[in-house]
């Protein structure tokens, strides 16, 4: 609705004015783009009078300028001039065109920088509820767009209009009256302006409906593509997509179409023009006539040629504007993780005392997932989580690290809510490890690191050493420089998540979560992703969630969850002797063994 609304403006001021914001660093350059906007539009009606006082002058025998003694001197020194204007109207345009241009890139970067940033500090429930490739078109596509308004849009237009204010202004001062004759079809060819803004600008909303609908489709089945080939589902897939782009091309054909009818449109009025001038000043043959008629003919090309364009720069101006208002609309979003400001002095390590006190949450306001959970975990000690999909187990890690905001109840480290703690130093002290690891496009180094500048390499190689993965990074092409592919895809699960181990050891977090770390690993991984876990976990305050309870048999407390609330509680052996769902649980687990 806020787009329809947009898209009937062809200047939504005050958004203008929030873009501007942006190009204030950037003004002098905006100064100087309106002073040769000025200059440039001075500077065309001279060469059509220059020309003209040729024809007038160079023709006459009894020529006024006297200071010229023949003809050919004065067409010499005319011809001077007019390269010399030349020289200074193609410098001048190439400054504007840059200073314009650099101006849209500048804020472009700084709007794309915003953007991202504030998209850092979404809450996590937003990327719940926004498709990420909405929020990649955000700050790609839209942003760019943005720069269509200084580049092409506003300063441009500016310019064209003064130009052709310029222009006509010329014409009429030299003769009105051959100059209405001159503009006689112009009626028509503002009709056909607006008929064919109108029309594009519909057509460019259904390009960019089209070009979004193929890049979430192509982005989804690419990253489902093994179920689509494990299904057999590629000619099924193929249809789908064949409609989407005959839906693309279509869109694209009306654009096309419109270009086609407004351009020979032009082309016309601009002959019926050249031709009325032609008839109503074709009854003189005199050189003064003649001078005229020249001028009037080049003036009507110089009108024409911002004509042409001047429709067009409108629609990517209302595109850009319209591109913007929904960068502000995620630039508005007030739904961020609030942060007290940070401290400082230097960060105090925590001694990893966790407390849930009474907490409720849902990710939905009608669907609670947490019912009033309370835990408390000692410095040191080892929390499992265990219980049936849906009980609340990630819910609790995702709340810790403030990813979400409880609902009600408090959440503390060391006697103190976590809110209260500054964002970056609640999470600098708190490493997740999760089941799904991951990995980025780039080197092992950069992975475990995160780009981190102060972690040295002796410290990657210590770390990997402690988790026992170094002697098989070491194999690989360039050992920790080997190049990942996307999400870690040339390595096993298993080298995945052990990479996610070093990757916590080396930021040394007080509080350490396992998030199912064993659950997609064969048993030979899962002994030495044990190892690892047992190398982390020691002196730290640890949360694990596990599905194979034979991995949490050491834990300090069980957890044992069911619809957001603590069904039962002790240790391993504890909950064993209670025999209730934990020891069911175990003994299901312990008997598939069997089995196998």
């Amino acid at each position: 609705m806020a787009e329809q609304q947009q898209q009937g403006k062809v200047i939504d001021w005050s958004l203008l004015q929030r873009i501007l914001i942006f190009a204030r660093p950037y003004r002098k350059r905006l100064y100087w783009s309106l002073s040769l906007a000025v200059l440039l539009a001075v500077l065309s009606p001279i060469r059509p009078w220059l020309i003209q006082v040729t024809l007038q002058e160079g023709l006459r025998s009894d020529g006024n300028w006297a200071w010229f003694h023949e003809p050919a001197q004065l067409i010499i020194w005319i011809t001077l001039i007019q390269l010399g204007l030349l020289l200074v109207e193609t410098a001048a345009r190439f400054v504007f065109s840059f200073f314009t241009a650099s101006v849209g890139q500048h804020v472009v970067r700084d709007l794309r920088q915003t953007t991202y940033q504030k998209i850092l500090s979404l809450h996590l429930r937003q990327f719940d509820r926004t498709p990420i490739g909405t929020l990649t078109t955000r700050t790609i596509n839209d942003v760019e767009s943005v720069n269509d308004i200084f580049s092409d849009g506003l300063i441009p237009i500016l310019a064209d209009m003064l130009s052709i204010v310029s222009i006509l202004t010329y014409m009429f001062w030299t003769d009105w009256s051959l100059t209405l004759v001159c503009l006689a079809p112009f009626p028509l060819l503002i009709l056909a302006t607006y008929y064919f803004k109108e029309a594009v600008n519909r057509s460019f909303q259904q390009v960019r409906n089209a070009v979004a609908a193929l890049n979430a489709f192509v982005q989804e089945r690419l990253s489902g593509m093994a179920v689509v080939q494990a299904f057999g589902a590629e000619a099924k897939e193929q249809r789908a997509f064949t409609q989407i782009n005959r839906d693309h091309r279509d869109a694209n054909i009306k654009a096309i179409f419109a270009y086609s009818v407004f351009f020979p449109v032009v082309e016309l009025v601009l002959a019926v023009s050249l031709g009325l001038l032609v008839w109503h000043a074709g009854s003189h043959a005199d050189a003064a006539v003649a001078g005229k008629i020249t001028a009037f003919i080049l003036c009507l090309n110089l009108l024409f040629r911002p004509l042409r364009v001047i429709a067009d720069k409108f629609n990517v101006l209302q595109m850009g504007m319209i591109a913007s208002g929904r960068i502000f609309q995620v630039l508005d979003n007030p739904d961020v993780t609030a942060d007290i400001v940070a401290p400082q002095d230097p960060a105090r390590r925590m001694q990893g005392a966790i407390q849930f006190r009474d907490v409720q949450f849902g990710y939905l306001p009608e669907s609670l997932v947490l019912k009033g959970l309370t835990l408390d975990v000692k410095p040191g000690e080892t929390l499992a989580l265990v219980g049936n999909t849906g009980s609340g187990k990630t819910t609790i890690i995702s709340l810790l690290n403030r990813l979400y905001e409880p609902n009600a109840g408090v959440i503390a480290i060391d006697g103190k809510s976590i809110a209260e703690y500054p964002l970056e130093e609640l999470r600098s002290q708190i490493a997740v490890v999760l089941q799904e690891v991951f990995l980025f496009s780039g080197s092992i180094y950069d992975n475990v690191t995160l780009r981190n500048p102060s972690i040295t390499r002796e410290q990657v190689e210590a770390a990997a050493q402690a988790i026992g993965i170094h002697d098989f990074i070491t194999t690989l092409p360039g050992g920790y420089d080997f190049v990942l592919a996307e999400r870690g895809a040339n390595l096993s699960a298993g080298q995945r998540q052990l990479l996610a181990f070093v990757r916590a050891l080396l930021y040394n977090p007080a509080i350490l979560v396992l998030d199912e770390a064993t659950a997609s690993v064969d048993t030979e991984s899962e002994l030495t992703i044990q190892h690892a876990i047992d190398t982390l976990i020691a002196g730290r305050t640890s949360v694990i969630i596990a599905h194979r309870l034979s991995t949490i048999r050491k834990a300090t407390q069980i957890v044992v969850l069911e619809h957001g609330q603590v069904k039962e509680q002790g240790s391993h052996d504890e909950l064993l002797q209670k025999n209730g769902h934990y020891a069911r649980l175990y003994r299901m687990q312990f008997a598939e063994k069997t089995v196998v």
